[in-house]
Order: structure tokens, then C-alpha cells, then sequence
């Protein structure tokens, strides 16, 4: 089948890295991979991140114009070069849909959403028109895909059930797993590079500084950390960005001396650091989910955060990580000291991890359930 992808946050194509984009091209690829030829159809930005209404008029207008567009191209160019179902990737009040609803109403093609999230708070206030154009794209949507069940229970009211479903955050497993039989080489390397003491744990935590959620996170880290000056530890932080000063100062009067700031690593060096390390300490405050506790899990590295959102959908609790109360750093670090010093505990659920990535959050778990989602809605549409 002829897919056009349109991501209209951050295009797959972006020159600036980020976990938009990275999922953009994961959804891309896995869509091949379930057997359709996938086509971007536009890498125009509909975001508006401060809120102004003139802003908002304007993204419209140029949405609607390019949409008139690829409609009118499709439409008089050959029937075997147009696009048989449009495939829109998160969507959310700053950042509607102008191209789909209109594409697929020219073409008559299904209209596909995945990650769409809906906020009825933004019914009201500066945002509201954009909220109003993400409702009624999803309203109108042939299917909607949810990352975490938290979204699938929000978008409940809007979608009827069979054209809801769940498709899981996942990720390529094979570099991050190919750095796991490197592991003695990787911990090696670092422990030389960076002068760490190779027999004791090494928590990593992999993720930008920024100001907002992002240093509320390290924040809620660094009080974790302060309960647990007693134990034998090291850790390594893997990132970069305006907030550096400010994540630093958080985090060294409680590490004394034991934290290393690897700054930002490309992503075969992220795998070599996951790989190395011996357990992911990270409070994903208000986070989606967070792709970097999945990543670390497919290089064999458990994860100890908060039951928050979709972390639980990127974190087996019990199996391939443990998961505490959110905003409390006491928990975090109860549970962190427990993993510390359970050396074999933390290697079973490691083992654990690898597995569960490869076996359920991979891209062939994730083209089989596109395969089957994609299959039904163009079945639906025939018979329609």
C-alpha cells in the first residue's frame, strides 16, 4: 500500500536530533518493514509553542494552502502514484493536523493518527483553536494508534473502540544489543576514559537539560542521591543543553565526586555507556514515556522510575525494572539502594530487559501489529 507520513511537530527529516524524531523515522521504517512503500508528504511545522493566536492563523492558512497542494498534484497525476491512506504521527494542541483531514477528504483515502494526545484543559485559553482542529482530526480519523494506555483512556471519549488501538512505544534493538556482547569492552573503555572504579555500580541516566520537566527530573534525582551517600556508587550522565549549569549544581553537592557528566554521546556511544552500566536511575517527571528507558533496556540495562503516564508501557514493573510512586525521591531511592546491593537481581532483571525489548517493543512486534491495524481500516474501507 502507498502510505504519505506527515509529522507535523518535527518532520523524520529535521536536522536537529530529538526523540520526535526518532520515533518518526522508527514508525517510517517499521511501516516498510510491515510491506507498504511510505512517501513524507510534507515537512512543514505546524507548532506554535507560546501560544498566539496570530501564530495559529497563520499555520492554518499555510496548512490549508498545502494541503489544497498535494491534493491537486495527487489528484491530476497518475491513479497508481497516489497515496492510499495518509499516516499522521503525534499530534497535540500546539501542534495540529492542517494537512490530513483535508487530503484524505479530496482523495478519499483513510486518514491514520498515531500518538495523538487530547487535553480537554485546552478547550479554553490561548491554544483553543489548535485543540479544537486536534479533536476534530481525531473524531474524524479511520484509526487512531495509542503509545500508553494512559493516552488510549483519554482519546476513549472521542474514538469509537474499533478504531482505537494500542501500538506500544518500540525501538531497533540490534545496536543497542550488539553493545550487551561488548559489555566488558565498553566498561573497560569508560572506566579508563573517565576514571571510574570498574567494581562498583554505575547508574547512568541519558537525557537532555533543559529547563521544565527535563531539570525537574534531575532535581528529584539529586534529593534520590542524597539518601544514599552511604552506598558505593557511580554515576553517568550522558546529555547536553541550556540547563547544564543547572542539572551540574544540582547534582554534585550530593554525588561528591562520583558523577561524571559524559555530555551529549552519539548513539552508538549511548549503547556503549547503557551497556556498560549496571542500573538506569531516572524519575521521568510528567514524560511521555521516554525512549532513553527503552533504549537502555535493549542494551540489558534495568531501569528504576516512577509509575507516571506511559512509563509503564516502556517499563516492566518487576520483570525489567521497578517503578515507585511518582514525586517521591524517597521511594526512588529506597528502591535504588534495594537494586545496589542485589548484584544478581540486577543482572536477572537485565537479562529480562534485553529479552522483553527484543520479543514485544522491537520493530517486527511493531510492524505485525501496523500490518494487522493498517489491514483492517482499508478492509473496513472496502466494505464501506
Amino acid at each position: 500500500m502507498r502510505i504519505v507520513f506527515y509529522a507535523p511537530l518535527k518532520s523524520p527529516e529535521h536536522g536537529t536530533p530529538s526523540g520526535d524524531r526518532r520515533v518518526a523515522r522508527l514508525l517510517m521504517h517499521a511501516l516498510r518493514l510491515a510491506g507498504h512503500e511510505v512517501e513524507l508528504a510534507s515537512e512543514f511545522r505546524s507548532i506554535d509553542p507560546s501560544g498566539d493566536p496570530q501564530t495559529q492563523v497563520r499555520l492554518r492558512s499555510e496548512g490549508t494552502e498545502i494541503a489544497r497542494q498535494l491534493a491537486d498534484r495527487w489528484q491530476r497525476g497518475p491513479l497508481g502514484a497516489r497515496p492510499e491512506l495518509w499516516f499522521t504521527y503525534h499530534v497535540y494542541y500546539k501542534a495540529p493536523d492542517w494537512l490530513g483531514p483535508r487530503v484524505t477528504e479530496a482523495l478519499g483515502i483513510p486518514y491514520v493518527m498515531a500518538e495523538a494526545s487530547f487535553a480537554p484543559k485546552r478547550a479554553s485559553g490561548p491554544w483553543a483553536s489548535s485543540h479544537a482542529a486536534v479533536q476534530a482530526a481525531i473524531q474524524r480519523a479511520d484509526l487512531v494508534l495509542g503509545a500508553t494506555r494512559h493516552d488510549l483512556e483519554c482519546l476513549s471519549s472521542l474514538v469509537a473502540p474499533d478504531r482505537l488501538r494500542y501500538l506500544p512505544p518500540f525501538l531497533d534493538p540490534t545496536p543497542l544489543q550488539e553493545a550487551l556482547h561488548q559489555r566488558a569492552i565498553h566498561r573497560a573503555q569508560l572506566a579508563r576514559t573517565h576514571g571510574l572504579a570498574a567494581d562498583r555500580p554505575w547508574m547512568v541516566v541519558v537525557a537532555m537539560m533543559r529547563a521544565g520537566d527535563k531539570l525537574s527530573s534531575y532535581r528529584e534525582l539529586a534529593q534520590a542521591l542524597g539518601l544514599l551517600g552511604d552506598l558505593r556508587w557511580q554515576l553517568l550522565v550522558v546529555g547536553d543543553g541550556p540547563a547544564r549549569g543547572e542539572v551540574v549544581a544540582a547534582l554534585e553537592p550530593v554525588a561528591s565526586g562520583r558523577v561524571r557528566f559524559l555530555g551529549e554521546l552519539s548513539a552508538v556511544e549511548v549503547a556503549g555507556v547503557c551497556a556498560a552500566g549496571d542500573l538506569f536511575v531516572w524519575p521521568a517527571v510528567n514524560e511521555a514515556y521516554g525512549m532513553a528507558m527503552l533504549e537502555a533496556q535493549a542494551a540489558g540495562l534495568p531501569v528504576v522510575s516512577c509509575a507516571l503516564r506511559g512509563v509503564p508501557d516502556v517499563v516492566s514493573d518487576g520483570r525489567t525494572g521497578s517503578l515507585v510512586i511518582p514525586g517521591n525521591p524517597s521511594a526512588l531511592a529506597s528502591r535504588t539502594r534495594e537494586l545496589l546491593l542485589d548484584e544478581a537481581r540486577r543482572a536477572q532483571m537485565g537479562r529480562e530487559a534485553a529479552a522483553w525489548v527484543r520479543q514485544e517493543r522491537g520493530l517486527d512486534a511493531a510492524a505485525a501489529t501496523l500490518r494487522s491495524a493498517l489491514a483492517q481500516v482499508t478492509s473496513r474501507e472496502r466494505k464501506g
